[in-house]
């Protein structure tokens, strides 16, 4: 039978996925919201004029 105490406490995650996950939150992308927040103050300032 597996002991899955003892097979949680050997686990090491591998290198490529601590990388990929430092990648991915470092990584400032703009999301959909980003785009029509920039949107709306652009058409914001538009009607200001």
């Amino acid at each position: 039978m597996i002991n899955f105490d003892e097979e949680v406490r050997k686990f090491k995650p591998c290198l490529e996925l601590a990388q990929a996950e430092d990648a991915i939150y470092h990584n400032d992308v703009k999301d959909i919201t980003d785009v029509l927040e920039e949107m709306l103050q652009q058409i914001k300032g538009e009607k200001g004029e």
